[in-house]
């Protein structure tokens, strides 16, 4: 240390013989020790950029692996010596200030205690230390907390490592920074503070110079960079309101069946619910392996409240397990089952991977729709998955050329949709309810620019309230996200006689209505080929998933069918709408044959698809099993 003070002296010294002020003195030896120290700030600048540069890689790596930290660790040391990145470079410029600091107060110190040096800067005595002269020196920790706060904002905004920060780093730092410089201001000389000042003052300006001459933006791919970004946050965002939601009870009720799951060797067969609505997708198949078979069926749900536990209170090969959506990365991960059937797309592109310690799993995905899944889907929503039971030929159509077209090898299986089976026997076996009105059931779809943004208040205007009972059951996220909006809604149109349906619980109004109009809604689907009446669809954009989607030469049912089990219409034919509805129901017996024909023609096995489904699991089981002998 005394060889510090005395280079630093020196350097002090000689800054104080060339202008006789200690003032401007200490700004010449701040200049000074900035331009000796300038290899050291190109090279951390660097150092920075090759940070910021590699980060896209670094975000889409902790997507892949999310929530593996050593394979995240490891794969990012890689990172870091294939770009020659030192992750304590960043800390070289404090540690330097700091050393730095501790030997301008020692030369302070010694200047003070020499009367050959002047310490005066005009009025203002560089010698004096506030904490022994009183409240009246406030001003030199202040000054020193403001340069080290204005400091940190440029940094937070222009410096291209500190900017990518989070809020947390950039206001941590801000706050450690303005918080010593108060302390030290305090219990130091004011030259010692007005070094400070003008140490954080020449730091902004060498910051925007290095900035303009060695320019970030001529190594990062700041697109990139937020691609990454974002795809990282949509991992971290997930399950983040169900998880402020989740009680102690069910966090630990998570972690006994997470244990209990892993305690069961041998699994065959694994079915996971992404929440209590979709057993019905589920029911028909696991009904009839219950009835016919002994196998074990392992229910993996994310909603601890799903139905599920209610109906394996009576099914003791039925077993339950809650498992919420951030444990099952890794539960997923550590998967060990001979089949796994699923109906959530995009298994290996996104957060939920394949299993890890298998790979002889097979993977079925059980479409949870009839519509286009090349249309309504992400690209590549379905590649990742062995065998795809498809609900009609529609899809099968569609699967063969998207596998043809990327190079693909999934197994199809001609299977059905047994909802559709439950809501026909369903339908079949009820009294059908008798209206004096005919009843027009609007169920628009979620999407941008559905019928309840672009024109239901005009439909709701011109629709003869006299003639048809009208009900309006918009999407439960429409409800969910526009609660007010929907409010506003019941308040002007139920004194008119017109329904806003915000409870969900109950399908009576799909079945009992004699027309439905909707935009590109699926519910068109189930009510059409449930009913066997006809739906009016209004042309608003379509509902497009998949950019990629013409790639495939198999028109989309959901375009196809439109005028076959129904009529579409433009929005600027809306005020006809009477006409068209008065149409419809005048060839009403002409649409029944004919979305019969077409329920026969494009869904697979109707009425028994539960059991063909449940044939296959059989099958694929007893193939693994026979596998491992």
């Amino acid at each position: 240390m005394n060889y510090l003070y005395s280079a630093l002296g020196w350097v002090m010294n000689l800054c104080y013989g060339l202008c006789r002020n200690y003032g401007v003195a200490i700004i010449l030896f701040t200049l000074v020790s900035k331009i000796i120290l300038l290899p050291v700030s190109v090279w951390t600048h660097y150092n920075s950029i090759k940070m910021i540069k590699i980060q896209p890689e670094i975000n889409f790596l902790k997507a892949k692996y999310y929530g593996q930290r050593e394979i995240i660790d490891e794969e990012q040391a890689k990172l870091f010596k294939r770009e020659k990145y030192s992750p304590l470079a960043s800390t070289i410029p404090m540690i330097l200030q700091l050393v730095l600091l501790m030997g301008v107060v020692g030369v302070i110190n010694l200047n003070i205690a020499d009367p050959s040096i002047n310490m005066m800067m005009g009025p203002i005595d560089l010698g004096l230390i506030p904490s022994e002269h009183g409240i009246s020196l406030i001003y030199s920790p202040i000054i020193a907390a403001l340069s080290a706060w204005v400091m940190c904002l440029t940094q937070n905004a222009s410096n291209v490592l500190q900017s990518e920060q989070s809020a947390a780093n950039k206001y941590g730092t801000m706050i450690f920074s303005v918080g010593l410089s108060l302390y030290l201001g305090w219990f130091v000389a004011i030259g010692t503070a007005w070094y400070w000042v003008w140490s954080n003052l020449l730091a902004i300006a060498q910051m925007y110079i290095l900035n303009a001459v060695i320019k970030p933006s001529k190594y990062v791919d700041y697109g990139k960079l937020e691609e990454s970004r974002k795809e990282l946050n949509k991992l971290k965002s997930i399950g983040s309101d169900k998880k402020k939601k989740i009680s102690p009870e069910d966090r630990k009720r998570e972690k006994q069946d997470y244990k209990r799951f892993f305690s069961v060797v041998n699994k065959h067969l694994v079915f996971y619910s992404e929440s209590s609505g979709f057993y019905k997708y589920y029911k028909g198949i696991i009904e009839y392996l219950l009835k016919k078979t002994n196998i074990s069926i392992h229910y993996i749900t994310s909603d601890p409240n799903d139905i599920v536990f209610k109906i394996a209170e009576e099914n003791p090969k039925l077993k339950p397990y809650y498992i919420g959506e951030n444990k099952l990365i890794t539960l997923m991960m550590k998967m060990d089952a001979d089949v796994v059937v699923m109906t959530m797309p995009d298994i290996e592109n996104f957060h939920i991977k394949r299993s890890y310690v298998r790979n002889d799993i097979e993977y079925v995905y059980v479409y949870h729709g009839v519509g286009s899944g090349n249309l309504t889907m992400r690209r590549g929503s379905t590649d990742h998955y062995d065998t795809i039971l498809c609900a009609g030929k529609n899809q099968r159509e569609e699967e063969e050329q998207i596998s043809e077209f990327y190079g693909l090898n999934r197994k199809l299986v001609d299977f059905g949709y047994p909802l559709i089976d439950e809501m026909r026997a369903d339908y079949a076996s009820r009294e059908h309810e008798v209206h004096t009105r005919k009843r027009i059931l609007i169920a628009p779809s979620w999407q941008k620019d559905n019928i309840v943004d672009i024109c239901l208040e005009e439909l709701l205007a011109v629709i003869d309230k006299d003639k048809y009972e009208i009900i309006v059951r918009p999407h439960p996220q429409e409800v969910r996200l526009k609660k007010e909006y929907m409010d506003t809604l019941k308040a002007k149109y139920e004194p008119m006689g017109i329904e806003i349906q915000t409870d969900f619980s109950s399908n009576n109004p799909v079945l009992t209505a004699d027309i439905l109009i909707t935009d590109w809604s699926d519910i068109c689907w189930e009510y059409s080929y449930t009913t066997l009446r006809p739906v009016l669809f209004i042309n608003t954009p379509m509902k497009v998933m998949n950019p990629e989607w013409e790639n495939i030469k198999s028109v989309p049912v959901n375009i196809s069918l439109r005028d076959v089990i129904g009529k579409s219409i433009e929005t600027d034919q809306i005020r006809d709408i009477n006409t068209f509805i008065g149409d419809m129901l005048d060839h009403y017996d002409d649409y029944t044959a004919q979305i019969d024909r077409v329920v026969h023609e494009y869904i697979y096995n109707l009425d028994a698809s539960a059991q063909v489904g449940g044939d296959y699991i059989i099958t694929a089981i007893q193939e693994k099993i026979k596998a491992k002998k």
